[in-house]
């Protein structure tokens, strides 16, 4: 399945434009994240614990998105894009949101 986020592939013109397909993932942190994150914010540098949390979020996003246009007969999802939101009571989910044309190239 070729995913990307260019509206056409080079040298592959689109054969048939299926629908709209989207994959969600709503993740947790946990206290002891928050806990060390806000240590390495204070010190300085990068919260680790936050972007392994937020790149498992976008994978599990990315490929339901391609598990749908799979479904639809897709062999690929052009011009998509990724969106991320903090939910919850003290901003404690995040939400990962990938959406793209699936398609037939």
């Amino acid at each position: 399945m070729i995913v990307t986020t260019t509206q056409t592939v080079e040298g592959q013109p689109v054969k048939e434009y299926i629908d709209l397909v989207t994959g969600e993932t709503i993740i947790g942190a946990n206290v002891f994240k928050d806990f060390f994150a806000s240590i390495t914010d204070l010190v300085g540098g990068r919260s680790s614990s936050y972007e392994k949390v937020l790149r498992e979020a976008k994978e599990t996003a990315v490929q339901e998105m391609k598990q749908k246009a799979a479904s639809l007969g897709a062999n690929a999802v052009l011009g998509v894009d990724l969106d991320y939101e903090t939910l919850g009571s003290g901003n404690g989910m995040l939400m990962v949101t990938a959406s793209g044309t699936a398609v037939k190239i």
